[in-house]
């Protein structure tokens, strides 16, 4: 009975989750005689791709999606190559001193984002860096790094130290355990910070106001025809901001193995 019960609250989040994607994928698909009848059906009585060959076509939306997966996937790396000593640093120091670290870090994202893009925005003018993918790419890394931080620590922390006292005993350095041992054996968390850091890039909105204003991001052309355009235009570049999501989250969840660890420790 409770296996039955979690099923079928299972299926309901399942379905509270996706019917909205699926609306949004069908008002795309869809002539505006079946949405805007006074019964529309919830199946895919016609099928248009009118609204999707309309945004293609309107040249658009080829720079804006360049632009968020550059910044994104630069975020990404930036926030890895950053997270993973310093995750790995926090991990080996004693639990009170690493938590306080921790939170320290965390009180950063506390600070609302719309006090911090002025103030980056009036320095990228200075230095030369507004309206440029490493700007946005710096102000995204500021953004997601103590989110990726925090899993990473996390991850480090399953990995016994059994492991590193024998790497160190076959003569590998603190750079090398971290590149040969701990990485290797922290994948899973490194695929899930990615995928964190990889969202926390892409639908990013109040630095891209700021900081990307001749070369807009993807979420800002959304929501511009959102305002301005019809709701199929709206639901054809909505929908185009996800699949990227969904090829990221597919492609890294081959990391999100819970075996990683089975085998690496002998009695």
């Amino acid at each position: 009975m409770r296996r039955f019960v979690f099923l079928i609250l299972l299926v309901f989040a399942v379905i509270f989750i996706l019917a909205p994607v699926y609306l949004m994928v069908k008002i795309s698909l869809s002539p505006p005689a079946e949405i805007l009848r006074e019964h529309p059906s919830l199946g895919m009585e016609g099928i248009t791709f009118k609204h999707w060959s309309t945004i293609l076509s309107a040249g658009q939306i080829w720079a804006p999606l360049r632009k968020s997966l550059t910044v994104a996937v630069m975020s990404v790396v930036l926030s890895l190559l950053l997270g993973i000593p310093g995750a790995y640093a926090l991990s080996r120091l004693p639990f009170k001193l690493s938590s306080a670290i921790l939170l320290f870090i965390f009180l950063s994202r506390m600070i609302p984002e719309i006090e911090i893009a002025l103030p980056i925005s009036i320095t990228f003018i200075r230095i030369g860096l507004l309206d440029t993918d490493l700007g946005l790419t710096l102000a995204h890394a500021l953004r997601i790094l103590p989110i990726v931080t925090w899993i990473l620590v996390s991850s480090f922390k399953t990995i016994p130290r059994d492991l590193e006292d024998a790497a160190f005993v076959d003569g590998c350095g603190k750079v090398r355990s971290l590149l040969t041992i701990m990485v290797p054996l922290a994948l899973p968390g490194i695929a899930v910070a990615a995928i964190f850091g990889f969202l926390g890039s892409w639908d990013e909105f109040t630095y891209a106001v700021y900081l990307a204003i001749a070369k807009k991001t993807l979420p800002l052309v959304v929501y511009y025809y959102i305002n301005r355009a019809s709701f199929f235009l709206a639901s054809a570049y909505a929908t185009v901001i996800t699949i990227p999501v969904i090829i990221v989250t597919y492609s890294l969840q081959k990391y999100l193995k819970a075996e990683y660890l089975a085998g690496a420790v002998k009695s």
